[in-house]
């Protein structure tokens, strides 16, 4: 019986006293066999295999050796190894007659990739056993500060993690490959309504000026309040959910072709308030009128209608306040793999909470937000527009027209995100600026009011992809409904 035999024999009279996690010593053997005879397989596996994904401790010695040796410009050879595995007695023969064994019973480098994802998926399913463990461990004797909910997320979160580390993606890949996506996504851009490369906003002019919502981008849409943040972001969210068509692939599953699953995180208003703006934005109906009942007949048999409408949309609404930015990833990533999802809203960035409060301040733990959810973005490839505020300082100027400088609380913001814009209605503030009437300056301001009635402006201060300016739209205050604009002639136009 040969010593790579025996430690395998060794091995299996362990399995015969108590359970043993999923392993192959075999593979393993193989590959630190396949690499000690010819290094260059150590590069068909280095992009994924690590030395804790061995199960046998001095399998993990021994590939942790070869790859700082190889890695260093280093042969790695039975001979050059010995000296750093030192003396040990495996049933009867020392590591460097293991190392020579392993070697010299190697069959073929070629399969050096077919054993290296057998040792990878193996220490996954280990990892998988390690969840559920700790998983039934911390029910059994949970802190007292750890709610079932908050135990649930921190497991949907590692399991997560483990779905996205089993996937062999990623490193280097050729130009070829990126520009065939390149040429798919224009060619979607091509075959869909309206030529657009990302997903509509439903408004004209912002479509045309940003090319649709881009998937992996992170919006960030500001403004002072009162000016119509979250009116504009269910505005674009019913767009998107109201154009949702999806087409059944031959895998089975379904992939939008227009429009978008949407996901909204209302984390100020209640659910219910949301869905009155947007029943109200889409019946033309007042919401406070709605609200109060003081409504006809007709008006409720409308509104009846576009609430039949809307509820079979796929608007996904979650009205918990004070979450985490860890939870809301869980949350995403729930919906992205129950439901699907196409675009995300977060109504809005400064009512999320690190996942350490006490040990940052506002400012890191913003950043850590901010950080959180580009990742978030391309790790489940969809446009994430998140709401913001902005600080005081706007009040302080003459012209109230925002700027990148007053992001609340952090540069992260401006760093992090892909695209920002400001929303903004000159009208708000020359209401409170009304003269005394009957005088001259009064019958300049009507003039002022008139021009600025129903306007609003949108203003991308950042784009990666395309240039800035400023995009006229209608305001109607009575439904909170934005909508393209016919003329904006009277806005310069300003590009970067």
């Amino acid at each position: 019986m040969s010593s790579a035999t025996a430690l395998v024999a060794r091995l299996d009279n362990r399995e015969a006293n108590f359970r043993v996690q999923p392993h192959n010593i075999e593979a393993e053997q193989a590959l630190l066999g396949a690499v000690l005879v010819n290094n260059d397989a150590f590069y068909r596996v280095s992009d994924f295999l690590h030395p804790e994904h061995f199960f046998e401790e001095l399998h993990k010695r021994i590939f942790e050796l070869m790859s700082g040796l190889i890695r260093n410009g280093k042969i790695a050879t039975p001979i050059t190894l010995k000296t750093y595995v030192g003396e040990l007695d495996l049933g009867g023969i020392t590591a460097s007659q293991y190392l020579a064994r392993l070697a010299a019973e190697a069959t073929t480098v070629i399969n050096a990739q077919d054993y290296g994802r057998t040792i990878y998926d193996l220490a996954i399913r280990r990892q998988l056993i390690g969840v559920g463990e700790e998983l039934v461990n911390v029910a059994y004797d949970a802190p007292v500060d750890m709610p079932p909910r908050e135990q649930i997320e921190e497991a949907e979160r590692k399991l997560y993690e483990l779905a996205e580390k089993g996937r062999y993606e990623g490193g280097f890949q050729k130009f070829d490959m990126a520009m065939r996506l390149a040429i798919d996504m224009a060619a979607s851009a091509f075959q869909r309504a309206g030529g657009l490369s990302g997903i509509s906003s439903g408004l004209r002019d912002l479509d045309q000026r940003m090319g649709g919502l881009q998937r992996s981008d992170l919006i960030v849409l500001a403004g002072r309040p009162a000016m119509g943040k979250t009116s504009l972001a269910t505005n674009i969210a019913f767009n998107i959910a109201k154009a949702w068509r999806a087409e059944r692939q031959e895998n089975g599953e379904l992939k939008s072709v227009d429009g978008g699953i949407v996901g909204f995180f209302s984390l100020e208003m209640s659910s219910d308030q949301l869905a009155t703006r947007i029943v109200a934005e889409q019946s033309g109906i007042s919401s406070y009128k709605i609200r109060q009942g003081r409504i006809s007949e007709a008006e409720f048999a409308r509104l009846s209608d576009v609430a039949a409408q809307i509820e079979k949309l796929p608007l996904y609404i979650d009205q918990t306040g004070g979450i985490s930015i860890a939870q809301l990833m869980a949350r995403a990533r729930r919906l992205k793999r129950q439901k699907g999802l196409d675009v995300l809203f977060i109504d809005y960035l400064q009512l999320l909470a690190g996942s350490n409060k006490n040990s940052q301040n506002r400012v890191q733990e913003l950043t850590e937000i901010t950080t959180s959810l580009k990742a978030l973005a391309k790790e489940l490839e969809v446009p994430i527009i998140a709401l913001s505020q902005l600080s005081r300082q706007v009040e302080s100027r003459d012209d109230k027209r925002p700027q990148l400088s007053d992001l609340r609380e952090s540069g992260s913001i401006e760093q992090d995100a892909d695209v920002v814009m400001f929303v903004y209605r000159d009208e708000y503030y020359l209401k409170g600026k009304e003269p005394r009437p009957g005088t001259e300056d009064h019958n300049k301001w009507q003039i002022e009011m008139e021009a600025a009635h129903g306007l609003a402006e949108l203003i991308i201060g950042k784009q990666r992809h395309g240039p800035t300016g400023t995009i006229a739209l209608q305001f109607d205050a009575d439904v909170t409904r934005f909508s393209d604009r016919a003329d904006q002639s009277h806005l310069p136009e300003r590009l970067e």
